[in-house]
């Protein structure tokens, strides 16, 4: 069995592959001067189980451990920062753009924090967004609300127009907030900016309530919203018990990967079937999702459903359209499945009450929890030391519960998504006590 917690793809890892490009030689002297200073040739092991670490004689590989080091590339009273966040909100984003300029300010004394509105298109100069100028003043309370401060957008904006107002400004580095195709975009940014000659940092950080991204234990924010989706499942639970063959539908987010479903469902027990992307299903016939309802509405008189929003599309006609970030627009296999089960229980006159609740867009938008925004905290801080250290083209990842630098050629392949081989997932699998479900088509 394997676990999905880091969840590495299924791709072959050389040391030349995670080393960590930089703008030049550090020289200058950090002012930072509380806590230890983390040497370069720090590294993380990829791989920690017995097999990944004994196999063929191969070469271990090694992440670059984060934290700050004691030489910095840029001389921080002369840097600028500028931080920017793209596509969809997610909890904590307010905690990381807090952290970044705290220890920017107060650990570093940077010259200015800027903050660019919009995401990409506050860097065009014909969308005419103000940029702002962050101080530890104006940022103090920013964590007690959801959202980004900045705003945020999606889709594609010119590479040469980004690179050319991040030289206009004097950025030292840039920080990237937000997800893979954000991460795509950047590392785009970082080659246009390597290919003028310019020393300007890139540096990102992973953000994604769908929790989808490789080399990341898990994303800031989605454990506030898998708690926040408990809430809709708990309210499921008291209409299925509150009628006769009572039905819970609860649609979640998870587009791709089926992460916020299955850690809902594993929070709160009363889930009793879990639908995510990654495993193809019947609906009708012998160990089909109907049938399987059925047999639990016999035995047990009620049921909860929870189901990722990406479930299921091999059963609705795709809908040939992308959103603005070039993903696919999604099918209603809720619709479908919510029709199907009334069609299939009327069939055979028994008396269903379905309820379908769908929190959509709820989970996402709330203040980040304890958890988040202590991880948010740690995410900004470290984004803060590699970019006066020089490190360009990189990610904060989190692997094997250390924080390292992760080149952005790494995690822009593919998304993350559940192993349904995993011990991860056969745990979703006791937890709501669910078969493993006729294949589709089988």
């Amino acid at each position: 069995m394997r676990n999905n917690k880091d969840a590495l793809p299924d791709m072959p890892l050389t040391p030349e592959a995670t080393a960590v490009p930089t703008l030049g030689e550090p020289t200058c002297e950090s002012p930072k001067r509380a806590g230890a200073f983390v040497p370069d040739d720090a590294g993380v092991l990829v791989g920690i189980s017995r097999g990944s670490v004994s196999c063929d004689g191969a070469t271990p590989v090694f992440f670059e451990e984060a934290g700050p080091r004691e030489k910095l590339f840029f001389s921080p009273h002369k840097t600028k920062v500028a931080i920017v966040t793209c596509g969809g909100i997610c909890p904590g984003i307010n905690d990381v753009i807090r952290s970044i300029v705290m220890e920017a300010s107060h650990q570093y004394g940077v010259a200015a924090t800027l903050g660019i509105r919009y995401g990409l298109r506050g860097f065009i100069p014909s969308c005419r967004h103000d940029v702002l100028e962050f101080t530890p003043e104006n940022v103090a309370e920013i964590h007690e609300f959801g959202g980004t401060i900045l705003g945020s957008s999606r889709g594609p904006q010119p590479v040469d127009e980004i690179v050319d107002a991040l030289e206009r400004m004097g950025i030292g580095f840039c920080v990237f907030i937000g997800g893979v195709g954000t991460l795509r975009a950047a590392s785009a940014i970082q080659t246009e900016i390597a290919a003028r000659g310019l020393a300007i940092g890139v540096v990102c950080i992973p953000k994604t309530v769908d929790n989808d991204i490789h080399f990341v234990s898990r994303t800031f924010g989605f454990l506030t919203a898998a708690e926040q989706a408990t809430e809709a499942i708990a309210c499921a639970h008291v209409e299925a018990l509150g009628a006769p063959y009572g039905i819970g539908l609860v649609k979640l987010m998870g587009r791709q990967s089926g992460f916020i479903a299955a850690e809902a469902s594993m929070g709160l027990k009363h889930v009793n079937m879990v639908l995510v992307p990654e495993e193809p299903f019947a609906l009708e016939g012998e160990g089909g999702v109907l049938d399987v309802l059925e047999k639990r509405l016999r035995s047990r008189g009620h049921a909860v459903i929870v189901a990722a929003e990406g479930a299921g599309q091999h059963l609705v006609p795709e809908t040939g359209r992308t959103d603005p970030s070039g993903n696919p627009v999604l099918g209603d296999f809720c619709g479908l499945l919510a029709a199907a089960v009334k069609k299939h229980f009327k069939a055979r006159d028994i008396p269903i009450t379905l309820k379908v609740i769908d929190p959509s867009y709820i989970v996402r938008a709330v203040a980040a929890n304890t958890a988040d925004a202590v991880y948010c905290g740690f995410l900004g801080r470290l984004a803060v030391h590699a970019g006066l250290a020089g490190k360009t083209g990189i990610m904060i990842g989190s692997v094997n519960d250390r924080y390292v630098h992760v080149p952005l050629p790494l995690v822009t392949r593919e998304r993350k998504r559940i192993d349904t081989c995993s011990d991860y997932w056969q745990a979703v699998l006791d937890s709501t006590g669910q078969p493993r479900f006729t294949p589709h088509g089988g």
